[in-house]
């Protein structure tokens, strides 16, 4: 062999094989590309539609408010009104006075508060319980209370009032109380939310690290179960606010809650409808505040808990 033969081009860049990444250039070419990284926004027809869903939503509400501001015989004929009255604070004055609504509205609070935060609480440990605890007759248990749900309320309310009267509890809010202080559909909520949610390896650090089950829980199972718990919290209170079927039967109007208390306004011969609407909307009115104070904490949660989840 000459010398010539031998000499090898140092000039030769080797090539990158055709399966390998793109490199930085590629991936800038791709990402300069016309199109490309473009946010996708919503076209005219979704905001249509949602605003034909939100108007649609929101009329019952408005039309209440028409009602309240009109008089009885404006409310009765035909057409009815579609625009605002001048009687507003006029009839809401009036069925703040004849409901006796001051009282209402603070029983109403009492009993809502109290459903709501109990209904969490142990609607939380028994789905937890459920969850992820094992213990013997678990299956059964659960199946028992998701049972429950198939029991109309309609069943036990002759045996419920005896023994709410047999107590001392008639015409008494812990009557209210203390039959709705938890519910099937909480736990079974719960329950799906923390089998998918809260992972078994956590509560085995917990075990190893010698922590019980109450410590687990309140260390452990509570931040991850913040949003399920938000929007139960919700459910149960707007709930147990517009309960009137129990509260009717074992309460009077000397301590009522605010749909038992409305109940006085239709109790003429002739109904004020105007009147009947104006204690509706007054009725209405602390549930639309709760939601406009703490309507951001709770979809904020049930997207955190979609996102964990």
């Amino acid at each position: 062999m000459t010398p010539d033969s031998l000499h090898v081009r140092t000039d030769v860049r080797p090539q990158p094989p055709k399966d390998s990444a793109p490199g930085p250039r590629r991936r800038l070419r791709t990402a300069l590309r016309p199109g490309a990284g473009r946010q996708h926004h919503a076209g005219p027809v979704t905001y249509i539609l949602l605003t034909v869903a939100a108007l649609v939503s929101l009329f019952p509400l408005y039309w209440t408010m028409v009602a309240a501001s009109s008089d009885n015989t404006r409310v009765s004929q035909a057409p009815p009104p579609f625009l605002p009255g001048p009687h507003l604070l006029e009839n809401l004055g009036k069925a703040w006075q004849d409901a006796a609504l001051g009282k209402a509205m603070i029983n109403s609070f009492i009993v809502a508060g109290v459903i709501a935060l109990s209904t969490v609480l142990f609607a939380t440990l028994a789905g937890f319980a459920f969850a992820k605890l094992r213990f013997k007759g678990r299956n059964i248990l659960l199946m028992l209370v998701i049972g429950t749900m198939m029991v109309p309320p309609q069943l036990s309310v002759v045996p419920l009032f005896m023994m709410m009267t047999d107590l001392g509890w008639g015409q008494k809010l812990p009557a209210v109380i203390f039959p709705t202080l938890v519910s099937a559909v909480g736990v079974f909520f719960m329950r799906q939310y923390l089998s998918e949610a809260l992972p078994d390896e956590l509560v085995e650090a917990g075990r190893v690290d010698g922590a019980h089950s109450l410590r687990i829980f309140w260390s452990i199972v509570l931040p991850i179960a913040r949003p399920p718990m938000a929007v139960l919290f919700m459910i149960t209170f707007v709930h147990a606010w517009n309960d009137f079927f129990w509260p009717f039967i074992v309460l009077d109007m000397t301590n009522p809650t605010v749909p038992v208390a409305l109940t006085q306004l239709s109790a003429g011969y002739i109904r004020d409808q105007s009147l009947i609407m104006a204690g509706a909307f007054l009725g209405t009115l602390p549930l639309l505040a709760m939601f406009i104070v703490f309507g951001r904490q709770i979809v904020g949660g049930i997207m955190q808990g979609a996102v964990k989840g």
